[in-house]
């Protein structure tokens, strides 16, 4: 693998960090310093980052994160404003997290120590629907939802099918419920803009087979291994380490990814 995959495997950093890193003169393989993330490893190889040897890789794992409004998805923001996880219990190995929330949204937000499977689960080819409970200032009928289903270009960015339910009105405000696939920056917010709705309370409640439920706000639950591989089926779930092979004739010992 390269090694700015198996540096964020084994629970570091990003790729993306793992490739400043490398940049940065900070990673060694069998004593040369690396100067390319092109680089190609074996984990039988001598891989060392400031002089300390590379953690054995861990087991991707899985999170549901109930995010209050006012935290920023992002490890450091240039603005001071407080972060999601800078907020997170102790305890938690490094995560990132499966697509963002803005500022002002709250709701279900995954978490993950695993950049490829994080990946793999914001795509909008995985197919999971991201459903949210919208409030927002004005009116509008269910027949202008419903040509929300063939998808709009807006400002020159084509949004995909949106799936959009007229719950009930309140006050001077509309609550909606919103499905969608792409996930696109502001997407929710932007889409109802345009159709002269302003968005003042967004609460992603499912993402996927995962949903928010009762957790309550500033809580994270781990998802169960067993529950992750049946959702994303078990050629997937192989491919991204949570499966591994039957071991060989005259071995011993149960492998890591045979438990739930």
């Amino acid at each position: 693998m390269r090694i700015a995959k198996a540096l964020a495997r084994a629970g570091l950093c990003s790729r993306r960090e793992a490739e400043q890193w490398i940049a940065q003169g900070r990673v060694s393989v069998d004593g040369v310093t690396l100067a390319s993330p092109a680089r190609e490893v074996t984990l039988r190889e001598e891989i060392l980052v400031d002089g300390r040897p590379l953690p054995a890789p861990v087991a991707a794992r899985l999170w549901r994160y109930h995010k209050p409004r006012g935290l920023v998805t992002t490890h450091r923001d240039p603005q001071g404003r407080p972060t999601v996880f800078a907020t997170l219990p102790s305890d938690l190995p490094r995560v990132i997290s499966v697509g963002r929330l803005d500022i002002n949204s709250e709701g279900l937000l995954l978490l993950s120590n695993d950049g490829m499977l994080a990946r793999h689960l914001e795509l909008p080819a995985t197919g999971w629907v991201r459903r949210y409970r919208v409030r927002a200032h004005g009116t509008i009928t269910q027949v202008a939802l419903d040509e929300l289903k063939s998808g709009i270009t807006i400002a020159g960015v084509h949004y995909g099918p949106i799936e959009a339910v007229l719950e009930k009105p309140q006050g001077s405000n509309v609550w909606l419920s919103i499905g969608l696939r792409e996930g696109k920056k502001r997407e929710v917010r932007t889409v109802l803009d345009h159709l002269g709705l302003t968005v003042n309370r967004l609460i992603r409640v499912s993402f996927g087979p995962f949903q928010l439920r009762d957790l309550p706000p500033g809580a994270v639950e781990p998802i169960k291994r067993r529950v992750l591989v049946e959702q994303l089926g078990p050629s997937m779930a192989k491919t991204l380490g949570l499966i591994e092979p039957a071991p060989r004739p005259g071995e011993r010992g149960s492998r890591r990814g045979s438990h739930g």
